[in-house]
């Protein structure tokens, strides 16, 4: 079989085994290409859900299998079988969200952090050169194989900053996950690539606590502390963990609400803290040892989420929708109506079941 035509274009050339991943629109499989006997991954989308965006998922199909760069998750191929696109990926060991809730609860060292930084940035500054904006960097969508190479993946939310070859000024719609959301899209205000550097900043403070900045409160909370309070750091740690100064001045320069004074990825490479990054012989050797299989973590992740939905609809079930109808068309988003209504909770930042379901289900990013 020539080179090029490795991964051939039919369901019939795969076989497909336990899921390893899931979202609103798609699964994910571990499956064997028959010809060729290799273990890959295969992204199933579904056309004919009810919240699918066919460009959205052409575009991300397109990109995947475009990204020409080693820190970049590219497809191997995608096609078409009934009502379903199939997308052929390299099978990848774990997401750093994975190995965090199996083995690392609490975080990694900065030696670990750095080395997965410093490969996301690569990623990042490739995207950036191209006019790209990822808006949706976070540990569950940095990937590792089992030789430890670190990729970035899920390019289900990114946007161009091009429109037929000419440079738009900037994006302005509401796309990304909320603890990681930069201010100025929080605002929807114009913004570009600089997004990604906040992103990266809170993905930084999320790979050394174990967890995002606010990730304790509802969305709206997130939403009201990520507009008005000052930015996370370091320093707002429960656990006695000590971090270089190094490491903060790091996420101090990504950390900045004035996007025009955060450092770029290219910029970001050059600092002091990458000094501590290490080779993915490390990675594989702190990281992935007797780490449990992707399916096994999926299927235990499924079970305690199903137990949550099943819990979060009894709740729903009993409450008073009438008054929320103002902020919400069927699943379109009026922030300001939400800003109003978060400017009203009390500090302990409660939330109406039934508009934090709503919220977390129409911002949910695969």
């Amino acid at each position: 079989m020539e080179k090029h035509q490795k991964y051939p274009l039919g369901a019939e050339h795969y076989n497909l085994f336990e899921e390893i991943g899931s979202g609103a629109t798609a699964t994910i499989y571990r499956a064997v290409c028959i010809p060729t006997q290799e273990t890959v991954a295969i992204k199933v989308l579904d056309f004919e859900k009810e919240n699918t965006e066919l460009c959205k998922i052409a575009h991300e199909a397109q990109t995947m299998t475009l990204m020409d760069q080693p820190n970049l998750l590219k497809a191997h191929c995608s096609f078409v079988t009934d009502h379903y696109l199939w997308v052929v990926m390299p099978f990848m060991a774990a997401s750093c969200q994975h190995i965090m809730n199996t083995a690392f609860p609490d975080g990694f060292e900065e030696a670990v952090i750095a080395t997965i930084l410093r490969e996301v940035l690569k990623g990042l500054v490739n995207i950036h050169q191209h006019g790209d904006i990822h808006r949706d960097v976070k540990a569950g969508n940095i990937l590792m194989d089992s030789r430890g190479a670190i990729k970035l993946c899920d390019f289900g939310a990114s946007a161009s900053l091009f429109d037929e070859g000419k440079r738009l000024h900037g994006r302005n719609t509401f796309t990304g996950t909320f603890c990681w959301m930069a201010p100025e899209v929080m605002e929807e205000e114009e913004y570009d690539f600089k997004a990604d550097i906040w992103s990266f900043g809170i993905t930084a403070l999320e790979l050394a606590h174990g967890h995002a900045p606010y990730s304790e409160f509802p969305s709206m909370k997130i939403l009201m502390k990520i507009i008005r309070d000052a930015p996370p750091s370091l320093d707002h740690s429960e656990k006695d963990k000590k971090f270089s100064k190094s490491f903060r001045k790091m996420i101090e320069k990504c950390l900045v609400k004035d996007p025009r004074k955060r450092l770029s990825a290219q910029e970001l490479l050059k600092h002091p803290f990458f000094k501590k990054a290490r080779s993915s012989e490390y990675i594989t050797r702190t990281l992935l040892k007797e780490l449990p299989s992707l399916g096994h973590s999926t299927k235990e992740s499924k079970i305690k989420q199903d137990m949550v939905i099943q819990k979060k609809l009894a709740e729903v079930e009993r409450g008073d929708i009438g008054r929320y109808k103002k902020g919400f068309s069927g699943w379109n988003f009026d922030v300001e109506a939400i800003k109003t209504q978060a400017s009203q909770l009390p500090d302990d930042g409660e939330l109406t079941p039934l508009l934090e379901w709503l919220i977390e289900y129409r911002y949910s990013v695969f």
